[in-house]
């Protein structure tokens, strides 16, 4: 498992649980506190399995995985071309390495940094929290999915025996555009300095979302190449309309979407607040790379790129709903008259 933080630790750790051999790493501050005191793993839907510390092989450097026979890469994405050259002096030729992060160009930047490894997507759809140092709790719901792949295939039973669903797909890109529909919530949350699902309750910010939504739904339609897949009950193309609803028919309708620990927040609300650089390039900049690609612009992805890293810069500056709805509608409106 390279890339040992709340997600990697999450699903390596459950992997453990489940009789798995698994090797950890990641910061040498976290892997000191597991082996101390070992690692706690909860959900929102009663797990709590505790990992014994003596159970935990963790290292922080990636020679330790040159026996591994499948690696699991978690970090986040501007770590991937460090991540996969690091790798790329250690795995032996062929070995396969799952990308389990955020954003849809993760597997390219592995195959260019990382040739000799067999390259397979992957998708982690759910949130992971620390409570504390040596506790991960998964505080939203999900079946991962992988790259359909005989080396896969033989895995699958040990996701199964670990409790976490792992669906194997043929069309991961549909896949991963479709999570990033809804990872184009985390800046929205981040911004907001809400949890999750306080956030979502507020219609002001649910609007925001749409607007993102609909922008990146506009330019998939435009470039004609592929239609995001269905994750959730709703198609994707229901989504920007439903998060438009007022909160009484939204919760009605998607209630499953508000199935949250009500202190969970995004992964990018959690970089801001520990000062470490937000993934929103690869986020919400995949909808502004797209939109670069056919000519066009994606001026509410754009400013919520630049508003995220204008917060990474003070770690201080939170919207409230009506004034972020504001400055992206007034964005939009004037890209469009530009």
């Amino acid at each position: 498992m390279f890339g040992a933080g709340a997600v990697g630790g999450f699903v390596g750790g459950c992997l453990l649980a489940g009789g798995a051999e698994v090797i950890f790493v990641g910061r040498a501050a976290r892997g000191a506190a597991w082996r101390k005191d070992g690692l706690r793993l909860t959900d929102l839907d009663g797990r709590d399995d505790f990992v014994a510390p003596e159970r935990i092989v963790y290292s922080d450097t990636a020679s330790s995985l040159a026996d591994c026979d499948l690696v699991l890469l978690t970090v986040k994405s501007g770590q991937t071309a460090g991540a996969a050259t690091e790798l790329s002096s250690v795995l032996r030729p062929g070995i396969p390495v799952l990308s389990l992060q955020n954003g849809v160009s993760n597997s390219a930047t592995l195959q260019t940094f990382l040739p000799s490894a067999k390259i397979l997507r992957g998708m982690v759809p759910f949130n992971v929290m620390a409570p504390g140092p040596t506790h991960l709790h998964r505080a939203t719901e999900g079946n991962m999915a992988a790259e359909h792949d005989p080396l896969m295939a033989s895995a699958v039973p040990l996701f199964a025996a670990a409790g976490l669903a792992l669906d194997l797909r043929r069309d991961m890109e549909e896949v991963q555009w479709a999570k990033l529909l809804m990872n184009l919530n985390n800046a929205i949350n981040a911004l907001s300095g809400l949890p999750l699902r306080a956030q979502l309750q507020t219609r002001g910010f649910r609007l925001c979302l749409a607007l993102a939504q609909r922008e990146a739904l506009s330019l998939l339609a435009a470039e004609g190449r592929l239609r995001p897949a269905r994750l959730t009950p709703l198609p994707p193309g229901w989504l920007p309309s439903v998060l438009s609803l007022p909160d009484a028919l939204f919760r009605a309708i998607a209630g499953r979407m508000l199935k949250i620990d009500a202190t969970a927040r995004s992964s990018m609300a959690d970089d801001l607040a520990a000062g470490r650089f937000p993934e929103v390039d690869w986020i919400n900049g995949a909808v502004v790379a797209l939109a670069t690609k056919l000519g066009r612009r994606a001026p509410v992805n754009e400013r919520l790129c630049t508003l995220v890293k204008d917060a990474a810069a003070s770690r201080s500056k939170t919207w409230e709903a009506d004034a972020l709805l504001a400055e992206l509608r007034q964005t939009r409106t004037l890209k469009i008259e530009g």
